[in-house]
């Protein structure tokens, strides 16, 4: 069973790697890893969609995990493109009609679509360039693909269940730091509103019970989320600022402020004019990239997961607990808050 692993050292792909080598795999098993800047010469390196690829990728694939992205919701369409759906067509043409393709996408090609929101103008009424990438690319594989296909939808990831440890410090981690620099002088979003989070090693779990399974006879979608049980943002925010003032305690350092929640119309008819206009360049990309949190984590609706996230709560606990240990002069710095240029004091 030959087994291709794209974006290897990313996120997702670490550990779903992590995760097939502890799986007691079949001996005839082979695994190869690809990425664009690998660690050691064990792994493949490959710019995919940019270069040809290696003559070690040549041949059959019984399975190929495409987990290799780039998850910045700043992309704009051109980047977007160029960062997932060449790669993508790329590796669709290693495939053949009894490969079967696990590809990674994101819960949040399902979410609501605004096409009168002037952000979602440029990506079809998509919130940003990950999200219109990822829609595009489950729609590419549909198509192309002939062989078993099986979509894996995760939400927001963050450290492992139980230790929280993650392979980089990326997406939601983002809150963290805001909040113990002081840029998040608020929170935007509705208390009540749901924040899907999904543990790394939950996503690695579906993948390589994907791979591991019998070949799908039609194309399989897992969603990875919480449903009902999954966190709201008021409770969220909570458990982040308790832990992160616990973490701090243990070394002896003052605690943060819990920011207030606000409404979205809040934000658009306040706090958004006011960054624009006072705060300097970088607070006001810092508190603009903070408010893209809000429809990830005020849902009105939860996903319906076929693949159901246990105990949220402790999960980002663990995540914030291993962040801290990671970064502690992030997590112990003093807050600065927000300054308006011009002003003293």
């Amino acid at each position: 069973m030959r087994i291709l692993v794209t974006g290897a050292t990313g996120v997702v792909g670490t550990e779903v790697v992590s995760c097939l080598l502890a799986a007691g795999r079949p001996p005839d098993l082979t695994l190869t890893r690809v990425a664009r800047r690998p660690a050691d010469s064990s792994i493949v390196c490959w710019d995919i969609g940019g270069r040809p690829p290696p003559p070690e990728l040549a041949g059959h694939w019984d399975v190929i995990v495409h987990a290799a992205a780039s998850t910045r919701w700043t992309l704009s369409r051109e980047e977007a493109v160029t960062a997932n759906i060449r790669p993508l067509r790329a590796v669709l043409a290693l495939a053949d009609r009894s490969t079967h393709l696990v590809h990674i996408s994101t819960a949040y090609v399902a979410g609501a679509r605004d096409l009168e929101d002037p952000r979602g103008v440029p990506f079809d009424g998509y919130r940003n360039g990950y999200e219109w990438s990822k829609a595009l690319g489950e729609s590419i594989v549909r198509d192309t693909h002939r062989g078993p296909l099986t979509l894996v939808r995760p939400p927001l990831v963050v450290g492992r269940r139980h230790s929280g440890e993650i392979s980089r410090f990326s997406g939601p981690y983002t809150l963290l730091q805001a909040l113990v620099s002081g840029l998040a002088a608020v929170v935007v979003g509705d208390p009540d509103g749901y924040a899907e989070i999904s543990p790394v090693n939950d996503v690695a779990a579906a993948v390589t019970a994907a791979v591991l399974a019998t070949p799908p006879a039609t194309p399989r979608t897992e969603v990875i989320a919480g449903g009902r049980a999954s966190l709201r943002l008021a409770t969220l925010l909570d458990i982040t600022c308790r832990t992160i003032n616990e973490c701090r305690a243990e070394a002896g350092a003052a605690p943060i402020a819990q920011p207030p929640i606000v409404s979205g119309d809040s934000w658009d008819r306040f706090f958004l004019p006011l960054a624009e206009q006072y705060l300097s360049p970088f607070q006001s990309q810092a508190v603009k990239l903070l408010a893209m949190f809000q429809s990830y984590t005020s849902m009105d609706t939860p996903f319906e997961p076929t693949w159901p996230v246990d105990a949220p709560g402790e999960v980002m606990a663990a995540s914030v607990r291993h962040w801290a240990a990671r970064k502690p002069r992030l997590a112990l710095a003093s807050p600065v808050p927000w300054k308006m240029i011009g002003t003293t004091g």
